[in-house]
């Protein structure tokens, strides 16, 4: 039997999340609050990495507009924006998998 937790670090090479502060926009899942130090709830942590995916998503989308439109003058901006958005939804539906295997592994075991 394989650990949950160990299989959700060898995604992408995450070590906590805090591995995928290359994705600019994803700096909130480095698990640092500014107020308080390190961030140990991690509900909180994973509405902000959300947060983050969703603006990423909505600046994709503006810059789509604004292509469509012919009024961007650097194309590679929106590619980079859509790069930026595919790649975070793909880290949210990876971690979303692993915690869906896990909730099973947890749920197959005998009381």
């Amino acid at each position: 039997m394989t650990s949950p937790i160990g299989a959700l670090g060898a995604v992408g090479g995450l070590s906590g999340v805090g591995g995928v502060g290359g994705v600019s926009g994803a700096g909130a899942l480095t698990g640092t609050d500014k107020a308080s130090g390190p961030n140990t709830d991690f509900a909180g942590m994973l509405s902000k990495g959300l947060e983050s995916v969703q603006a990423a998503q909505t600046k994709a989308g503006d810059l789509a507009v604004q292509v469509a439109n012919g009024t961007l003058q650097d194309p590679a901006q929106y590619t980079m924006a859509a790069t930026e958005a595919g790649l975070g939804l793909q880290l949210t539906m990876a971690i979303r998998n692993k915690a869906v295997e896990a909730f099973q592994e947890i749920m197959r075991m005998q009381a």
